[in-house]
């Protein structure tokens, strides 16, 4: 199915207010990351606050996949938001009291975060049902959107912060989240019987545990890249241009992906694209002389890596889409949680090439995970 053919199977607001509503994701770290550098002159300290912040980000994800079974995606969808929009406001308010306060606030925002990205895939697979060929192209798309959305929120967290502080960033952010409330009307989402809970298929423990870790190590690579980055930049504003570049080569990739054939297998193409993303952290790894170029480059490898394990966790799902994206995605806040601590641990330490040299190893460690016979 064409892209084209796609904006013909679902209404062109809900592409609007998808992109909208995912940018508070792509925000939310890296400004926390630099509201709380600022306000304490700690990398670690705000290294391992973003962290706690993401490893919540996962254990909220998996309480959002069950709750969405039993209650629907537009009601969770709708819930999600207001209550993001509502812990990025009490995280403004912490920087004026204290670490402690910073740190329950970081958590308490990664658990309410709005898993709009799990979501919106769960409401395609809902759609695929009764249009062939559309999933293929709609997870190429949303992987695109995904990366896009992650250039356009770290270059408006570095522009802010370049001008005035992370506080302005934060505060947009709160106010996009509310772009997912007119999203979540929009949810393909038959409302669940009463028999539902009883009725649900037990869902494939290892494969999807295994793609649980293949996720964690790309999150891994993204947090210690977000740390790494903006140590490596040394103002606001050149890091998020930088890392805007690792998202944008991302998104052409991604984009690249849905034109695929589909000879091209689900489990080759994983085993590939785990191979390229070796490739891309090497380059970031070795090539930091060059790193506008490298990020760039590597960039092409994430988002056809993400958009092949999301395929096969749709595959594994046993009919419960919802909560195995849900799943899946929650290992990548876990792996950024342990990426952005171990990075600031690094950086205060070591500087920011130590942290660099870490992405090829957690990629190594990934096409490890995607050789192993649970992979497929």
């Amino acid at each position: 199915m064409s892209y084209r053919a796609l904006l013909h199977e679902t209404r062109p607001s809900l592409l609007l207010f998808g992109f909208l509503a995912r940018l508070p994701y792509a925000m939310s770290s890296l400004t926390t990351l630099m509201l709380l550098q600022s306000a304490t002159g700690s990398y670690g300290f705000a290294g391992a606050a973003a962290g706690a912040q993401s490893l919540a980000t996962g254990a909220g994800g998996l309480v959002v996949g069950r709750l969405t079974e039993r209650a629907g995606l537009r009601r969770i969808g709708a819930l999600t938001a207001v209550a993001n929009a509502a812990a990025l406001t009490a995280l403004v308010a912490a920087t004026h009291i204290g670490r402690p306060a910073m740190a329950g606030a970081a958590i308490a925002t990664g658990l309410a975060q709005a898993q709009v990205g799990a979501l919106i895939r769960a409401h395609w697979s809902q759609l695929a049902r009764s249009r062939p060929g559309l999933l293929t192209t709609a997870l190429s798309y949303e992987a695109a959107v995904d990366e896009t959305s992650f250039i356009a929120g770290p270059a408006i967290v570095g522009l802010l912060a370049a001008v005035t502080t992370p506080l302005p960033a934060l505060a947009g952010a709160a106010v996009l989240l509310l772009a997912g409330l007119p999203l979540a009307r929009r949810y393909a989402d038959p409302e669940p019987g009463p028999d539902r809970r009883t009725t649900l298929p037990p869902l494939p423990v290892t494969p999807l545990a295994t793609l649980v870790v293949a996720m964690a190590l790309l999150g891994a690579i993204f947090g210690v890249l977000q740390v790494a980055v903006t140590a490596y930049a040394g103002d606001p504003g050149s890091a998020g241009l930088l890392y805007a570049g690792l998202g944008a080569g991302s998104a052409l990739a991604g984009l690249a992906c849905g034109w695929l054939p589909a000879r091209f297998g689900a489990v080759a193409r994983y085993r590939t694209f785990a191979a390229g993303l070796l490739a891309g952290m090497a380059l970031i790894a070795f090539g930091e002389t060059m790193l506008p170029v490298a990020i760039v480059l590597a960039g092409a490898t994430i988002a056809p890596y993400m958009i092949s394990v999301y395929t096969l966790a749709e595959r594994a799902s046993a009919g419960r889409v919802a909560v195995a994206l849900t799943i899946v995605g929650a290992g990548g806040p876990v792996g950024t949680a342990t990426g952005q601590a171990a990075a600031g641990l690094l950086i205060d330490s070591h500087g920011p090439h130590a942290a660099f040299l870490l992405t090829p190893a957690l990629a190594a460690a990934a096409l490890l995970v995607a050789h192993s016979p649970r992979s497929s």
